[in-house]
């Protein structure tokens, strides 16, 4: 994406200003958050100074006018910085999450006072946001939700718990799906922006929860017991909820593509360098005509994945993105990197199931992409409702 692979491929909409910003972004990866992967790791989350720093170099809230802080960009600035992340091997900082999603609701559809209120410091990185929408009991079906908001005065009340909460380990601003009519169904959903710490009456934070992969990024259950936020947070109008969330999905599942595609190139790479490198029968993996056919299909699904995600980017920018093609890109760009990153891992042999060579955490981080923004099996129904 920002800078050609090896199949040198450059998207149509790159500007010197994207590459700019690619240097920078892969500068602040590689120089001041990989050195501490290790520590990362250990302690299941971030170290939030990475975020202020982020902040501090503007890579957060790239798409958020600069009025409120922000970058005054658009979602391929956003991109760019992602898929350096990705890039680089850096999971530990949920930007997907903070500027990826969270700036987007506050920009579409908070009140000036809303954005003024909160997208500075989400853009400075003294706030790190999260969006809480699955819960124990439900995760693609959103109109299953459970939590509840009652109107008490000038508060909603709210009662219930979310979990697999990306960045809920060090939230300050979560956007919250709630109940505010159960008997509307879908229209009774809304959304309210709840600022939080761990001392806060009413709020509290589960246990960091344990994956397969994505060690060093905080994935954490919430619990809300009588917490009282002001009707103030509330993020458009009661029972917008659901429909705000739909609008805003289609992103999100760009977002999880933009990751995929970054992935793919990365395994690529890795393994091409390690195939030129490693030798077996007397001559390097490279010189063995399955290692360059498994090789030039990895490279094949990777090119031809960048240039749909390329489309996807541009229809994003103009408003034509349509919630079918964006199920297509998160279901298909997903199964790719699932599919790339284990082939690539089976030319590392032995070496590809060790944590020692990058390989294997990729292939252990790839699964869940297939599952959060909406599984794949429910990307397929989307896409089948416009046939």
């Amino acid at each position: 994406m920002p800078t050609p692979g090896l199949d040198g491929y450059t998207p149509a909409w790159l500007a010197p200003e994207h590459d700019d910003l690619a240097g920078l972004a892969r500068g602040f990866f590689t120089k001041e958050v990989l050195p501490f992967a290790a520590r990362h790791e250990q302690q299941g989350h971030p170290d939030r100074e990475h975020y202020r720093q982020a902040g501090e170099l503007g890579l957060l809230g790239l798409s958020v006018p600069e009025e409120f802080g922000g970058g005054g960009g658009d979602f391929t600035h956003e991109a760019v910085m992602l898929h350096e992340q990705m890039l680089c091997g850096e999971g530990s900082l949920g930007l997907a999450v903070h500027s990826g999603i969270v700036t987007g609701y506050l920009v579409a559809y908070g009140s000036d006072e809303q954005k003024r209120r909160w997208l500075p410091g989400l853009c400075d990185g003294s706030l790190v946001g999260a969006i809480g929408m699955t819960e124990p009991g439900g995760g693609s079906d959103l109109q299953a939700i459970r939590t509840r908001a009652v109107r008490d005065g000038d508060d909603y009340v709210v009662n219930g718990s979310k979990t697999f909460i990306t960045n809920g380990g060090l939230a300050d601003l979560i956007i919250l799906a709630v109940k505010t009519d159960p008997s509307q169904g879908a229209a009774g959903i809304s959304l309210l922006v709840c600022a939080v710490n761990d001392d806060v009456p009413g709020f509290r934070r589960g246990r960091l929860l344990e994956k397969i992969g994505l060690h060093s990024n905080d994935t954490a259950e919430l619990f809300f017991d009588d917490l009282r936020v002001p009707a103030a947070n509330l993020l458009g109008t009661e029972g917008s909820g659901f429909f705000q969330m739909m609008t805003q999905l289609p992103q999100e599942r760009l977002v999880i593509g933009v990751g995929a595609v970054a992935a793919m190139q990365r395994a690529v790479e890795l393994t091409t360098a390690y195939a030129k490198e490693r030798t077996a029968f007397g001559k390097p993996l490279m010189g063995h005509q399955n290692t360059r056919m498994v090789l030039a299909e990895c490279a094949t699904r990777t090119r031809v994945s960048r240039v749909f995600l390329d489309d996807c980017i541009v229809r994003h920018t103009r408003g034509e993105l349509d919630v079918a093609t964006a199920a297509m890109a998160k279901s298909w760009l997903t199964e790719g990197q699932c599919e790339v990153v284990d082939r690539c891992l089976q030319i590392f042999g032995g070496y590809g199931y060790t944590t020692e060579y990058p390989i294997a955490r990729m292939y252990a981080d790839a699964r869940v992409q297939k599952i959060y923004g909406g599984t794949n099996e429910i990307m397929k129904e989307l896409i089948a409702r416009v046939l």
